[in-house]
């Protein structure tokens, strides 16, 4: 087919939340498609839109309905052609897209660490008992309070600014953030470091940026082509998997990540009852091809093991 490149006078309106990360990257999908095709900035329209979950920030987010919080606003203006792309961090995404739009683009992949964030300490171990470690994420919370009982762990939402300030002003002693946000915002300076997969595996697809699109424009769908990291893609196809099979959700500690060497991957999953009282860890290798079939085993096994009532909140 013949490709129609986006213009001044017809731009390409690229769909965003407004926080400053959600910026960088859509900057990022634009100065890859400008050097792709080798377009001029005003080819491209940014479009900010306000979504539920960052406009509600005093509730936690398995309270006000999960994942698709960051993204139903910008998937309804994608169906309703007011904007044609919409640029999504996938540690957000519902693992099943509405009916007329494609999940099939992803840029490179940045750190997937987890960045330990703190005022007055250099490490994790240092803090001492009872010490407050703030976090939104249940999967964090699990993981902390599985390997450091000893500690608390109080809510925490908001933009990395957010957070930053909220530790800045004493509601916690710490936090985790990604390192790819921070990387990402050219503040990687404010973390003490970042945690190694074995000491804390991150979420499932943390670090990649997917662009999504209406699943009968072609044209888009060749401009993307252009811009896709086949690795990233092959990487998430599994993690995606497992989480789809584990029905996972913002409202359950999952974890996950695939590595690739060569042509083989290997995929590390883990499930934690919210309260950190126990764990469920699986840790496999198969050809790409097969990688994702393999997830999907490897999550079954794990709910079978975990058996009924593993993610009730206690």
């Amino acid at each position: 087919m013949t490709v129609t490149h986006p213009t001044p006078a017809s731009p390409l309106k690229i769909g965003t939340r407004g926080s400053p990360l959600a910026m960088a990257q859509a900057h990022e999908t634009r100065a890859r498609l400008m050097a792709a095709f080798d377009l001029p900035e005003a080819a491209f329209e940014i479009v900010v839109i306000k979504v539920t979950g960052d406009v509600i920030q005093d509730r936690p987010l398995k309270d006000i309905g999960g994942k698709g919080l960051f993204t139903r606003e910008i998937e309804e203006a994608l169906l309703n052609g007011g904007i044609d792309i919409a640029v999504h961090s996938m540690k957000d995404m519902p693992v099943l897209q509405p009916a007329g739009l494609l999940l099939d683009t992803y840029l490179p992949r940045e750190d997937v660490r987890d960045a330990f964030v703190a005022q007055d300490v250099e490490r994790l171990g240092d803090l001492h008992d009872g010490a407050r470690v703030g976090s939104s994420s249940l999967r964090r919370k699990a993981q902390l309070l599985h390997a450091f009982p000893h500690l608390e762990v109080v809510e925490f939402r908001g933009n990395v600014q957010t957070r930053l300030k909220k530790l800045a002003d004493g509601v916690a002693s710490a936090t985790f953030l990604a390192q790819a946000g921070l990387n990402r915002l050219g503040m990687a300076h404010v973390a003490r470091g970042a945690m190694s997969p074995d000491e804390m595996l991150p979420a499932i697809a943390q670090g990649a940026i997917g662009i999504e699109r209406r699943a009968d424009d072609m044209n888009t769908a060749a401009l993307l082509e252009a811009i896709h990291h086949l690795e990233t893609g092959q990487r998430l196809a599994a993690e995606r998997a497992f989480l789809a099979a584990l029905d996972g959700s913002c409202e359950t500690p999952i974890a996950g990540l695939a590595e690739l060497d060569g042509t083989t991957l290997r995929l590390r999953g883990e499930v934690l009852r919210p309260d950190g009282s126990d764990k469920i860890a699986d840790d496999r290798t198969s050809t790409i091809a097969d990688a994702p079939d393999m997830a999907r085993d490897m999550a079954q096994v794990m709910l079978k093991e975990a058996g009924p009532g593993f993610f009730d909140w206690h």
